[in-house]
């Protein structure tokens, strides 16, 4: 026969999060052992003590969580304390949430269970979040410093500048608008993915088109050569072609910023055999290439793998829209060289799978 307090001790220890119960008495009955961890003590000490002398929990201005929050009184609706900060004895940041039960709105409470929860992972988050606004905020401020720049010398000088001058100022404001509006672009395109509300507009669509517009546009735009070699029998895609466009735009560029020399575009059938048909989209680049141990990160946001510039974000948004489609891609090496980027398209919606 099982006895019901060793296996509620047992339950409780088991769980991520510290966990202390108390009875109508208001005497601590159930500490679990990362409980007691956290607050310095063991459990013969606790059980059996007075919730308020066990939860020894203080805010920054020294109050304590039992007199604040005080679980026993109050409304006899009240089934819960909310998740709060508060610091345990050694300074360290918990977050502390409480559920009250009663038997009935007229009956006195009855148990009152509290959870604690390390504040390291909101710390984190804290830190990531203060890391994405700097970041943004270093992105947004060099465009704008050359427009507010250039606008301000436009209007102290407008009538001592040439129409060369004033054109070319002109060129370079439009040119850092253009920045900002892609900037800007990026980062609802992140948020749309990190909260699951990207829309896509997939129907079938021939890569081979798409792809030939998407060179010539940006060999419009540079001296580094770029060539696109197209195998036979390529099956349609079924993607959404604004969303296609951005991500092989996005990876071509990239060939262009970071490589130097020849950038090279492949469009291939996926292999016979393979999960599900479609198009592998191949971009070669003669840069230095991304390390091995490196390629995990790739994808991250912000991460920047060389000195020419760019938001960081550009790689997290293409697995974010390729992944979105039901496709992969994938890092490896250029023959010879450079980094490799493979995206592999769906003849079919995937989106479901």
């Amino acid at each position: 026969m099982t006895d019901p307090e060793h296996d509620a001790q047992a339950l409780a220890d088991s769980l991520p999060d510290g966990v202390v119960v108390a009875g109508p008495d208001r005497v601590v009955t159930l500490v679990s052992s990362v409980a007691a961890t956290m607050l310095g003590l063991t459990a013969v000490e606790t059980v059996g003590r007075p919730l308020g002398e066990v939860l020894t929990l203080q805010d920054h201005e020294g109050q304590h969580w039992y007199d604040v929050n005080r679980p026993y009184r109050g409304l006899a609706t009240r089934r819960a304390v909310p998740e709060q900060s508060w610091q345990l004895p050694n300074g360290e940041e918990v977050l502390v949430a409480a559920r009250i039960h009663r038997p009935a709105l007229d009956q006195p409470v009855s148990r009152v269970v509290v959870t604690l929860r390390s504040g390291r992972g909101r710390a984190r988050l804290d830190r990531e979040r203060s890391d994405l606004v700097a970041t943004v905020a270093h992105e947004l401020r060099s465009p704008l410093t050359g427009v507010k720049g250039f606008v301000q010398a436009l209007l102290n000088r407008w009538d001592k500048l040439n129409d060369e001058q004033k054109k070319l100022m002109l060129t370079t404001v439009h040119a850092d608008s253009d920045r900002l509006s892609r900037l800007i672009a990026e980062l609802l395109d992140v948020a749309r993915i990190d909260t699951g509300r990207l829309q896509l507009y997939p129907r079938p669509a021939d890569a081979q088109v798409l792809v030939h517009r998407i060179v010539e546009s940006v060999s419009a735009g540079t001296a580094t050569p770029v060539e696109l070699e197209v195998g036979p029998d390529l099956p349609e895609i079924t993607v959404d072609p604004d969303k296609f466009t951005q991500v092989v735009t996005n990876l071509v560029e990239n060939g262009v910023r970071h490589g130097d020399g020849t950038v090279r575009v492949a469009l291939r059938a996926m292999p016979e055999g393979t999960e599900w048909p479609g198009v592998e989209v191949t971009v070669d680049d003669q840069g230095t290439g991304i390390p091995v141990e490196l390629r995990r990160r790739v994808f991250t946001k912000f991460w920047k793998g060389g000195v020419r510039g760019g938001s960081g974000l550009g790689l997290y948004i293409v697995h974010g829209l390729v992944r979105a489609h039901g496709g992969i891609v994938v890092i490896d090496d250029a023959p010879g060289g450079g980094a490799r980027v493979v995206t592999c398209w769906p003849a079919e919606d995937r989106r479901q799978d």
